[in-house]
């Protein structure tokens, strides 16, 4: 079975799947080097900003960078 594939979306396909690899290991190395919070500042947090809401579905991602 042969696929034939423009160059143009060979490169559209390679660009999307670096960008989401890039994306992952961003959000990975950003949680490896957030400081250690205590109960007592995590309830200071909570009681200051409300508590986190764990929506199902929802993905907020801001990359600071652009890739074309």
């Amino acid at each position: 079975m042969v696929i034939s594939v423009s160059d143009q979306k060979l490169k559209g396909f390679i660009k999307e799947s670096v960008r989401e690899v890039l994306e992952t290991e961003f959000m990975k190395i950003r949680a490896f080097v957030l400081p250690e919070v205590s109960e007592r500042e995590q309830k200071d947090i909570e009681k200051s900003y409300g508590k986190p809401s764990r929506k199902m579905g929802s993905k907020n991602y801001s990359l600071y960078y652009n890739c074309k």
